[in-house]
């Protein structure tokens, strides 16, 4: 697994090879389908989420904090996520986790339709989902590689990554306006069936059990976590886009936590505004996990994902100086065509270069140390916005952007 941080540039043939989408039977439909529809339920929630907490607070660290608490249980079991799923029957263990989480956002909703919403509840629902979030994503990154052919892993990721950001974005953020319409608690309700529905799709897959290494004598979860980041730590392509990554996602934080008022506040612009402003970035995405695959066969992973970031800093400096509606529109649309073309690259990366049996560790590894900077990013972002005004958030995320750049310029021989 160790080598070059350009040991992703591959020879032509063998990355256009990778860049092959895999076939609809054999499970991939399935695997697919389950999640978009779980991705079309989360962003219902997540686009009504911050408009709820904009309801009960005007406070934007208040807000922010629903956001941090959404990243914080990456930082205290990510890394035990990873192991488990390395251990478990991956199929088995995404199933049983969206029925939890149907079972606790069904609970949600009802508290919001009996105006029992809080901003107290909305830290704990936060909190808990991603907590289950930890264990279902490094199951899931596991799982693929076991449904679809290793050279079309990056066709596999796009077509996901694709899909869900139609749902997500082009179906489910226009749509949140209109739910709110029957109640606050709908775009709630709506994602509980959506996690229901999706833990029936993944329970109907059948998988082989992926080949895994005898476990020594008195081995623990604690020694399996640790082999985890130390197999990170050694590849130097996935240790210099970790520490890229986890710079970005301080900004996205930031972003993300205050984006709301952003859009509604400093461009006075409202909800209709932030709707816009969404489903810009998710249609775009469409376009960007077509480019991903190709990009990548041009000019390798790496370099896509350097291109992705450059593109990415300059739209973030749009946002927050220009104010008008349509700059930041435009502004979210090439941001998100971009982001699909770092995920998309990263997510193959991570797949290509780590054995079968340490996936799960490996990705929880990865995603512990990138996402480590969100909370900071988030709560960092609610001060700035209190303080010098709205719009800092974004040039904040335009500075880490530009220091991942940078990082990640030093990868490149």
């Amino acid at each position: 697994m160790s080598g070059p941080a350009t040991a992703d540039e591959a020879p032509a043939e063998e990355t256009a090879a990778r860049a092959r989408v895999p076939a609809w039977r054999g499970g991939f439909g399935r695997l697919w389908s389950a999640a978009v529809i779980s991705r079309f339920g989360d962003s219902l929630r997540t686009a009504a989420l911050p408009l709820l907490a904009a309801s009960l607070t005007d406070d934007p660290l208040l807000i922010a904090s629903v956001t941090a608490c959404g990243y914080v249980p990456w930082l205290l079991f990510g890394l035990l996520g990873g192991a488990v799923a390395d251990r478990v029957d991956q199929r088995r263990a995404m199933w049983a986790v969206d029925l939890v989480r149907g079972v606790l956002m069904a609970g949600f909703a009802l508290a919001v339709a009996l105006d029992h919403g809080t901003i107290a509840l909305l830290l704990v629902l936060a909190f808990l989902l991603t907590t289950f979030q930890t264990l279902f994503d490094n199951a899931a990154t596991a799982l693929l590689p076991a449904v679809v052919p290793r050279e079309t892993l990056a066709g596999a990721n796009a077509r996901l990554m694709t899909g869900q950001q139609v749902a997500g974005g082009f179906l489910a953020a226009p749509l949140v306006p209109a739910l709110l319409i029957l109640g606050a608690s709908a775009p709630f309700a709506v994602n509980a069936a959506t996690y229901v529905v999706g833990a029936l799709l993944i329970a109907s897959l059948r998988t082989d059990s992926p080949d895994r290494a005898p476990k020594t004598a008195g081995g623990t979860l604690r020694a399996e976590m640790a082999e985890g980041m130390r197999a990170l730590w050694r590849d130097s392509a996935l240790r210099g886009l970790s520490v890229a990554t986890a710079l970005t996602n301080i900004g996205m934080g930031a972003l993300i936590a205050t984006l709301v008022l952003h859009i509604t506040g400093w461009l006075d612009a409202g909800n209709s505004g932030f709707a816009a402003a969404i489903t810009a970035f998710s249609i775009a995405a469409v376009a960007g996990g077509l480019v991903a695959p190709r990009l990548a066969v041009r000019i390798g992973r790496i370099r896509s994902i350097l291109v992705a970031g450059i593109v990415q800093t300059c739209a973030l400096v749009a946002l927050g100086t220009v104010r008008e509606l349509w700059a930041a529109v435009a502004a979210m649309a090439v941001f998100g065509a971009m982001s699909m073309v770092w995920n998309v690259n990263q997510a193959t990366l991570v797949q290509e270069r780590s054995p079968a049996e340490m996936l799960g560790r490996i990705s929880s590894a990865f995603r512990t140390l990138a996402i480590a900077g969100a909370p900071f990013g988030a709560l960092l972002g609610g001060l700035v916005a209190g303080t010098w005004g709205l719009n800092t958030p974004a040039l904040l995320a335009a500075g880490t952007f530009t220091l991942a750049v940078a990082s990640l310029g030093a990868l490149i021989n």
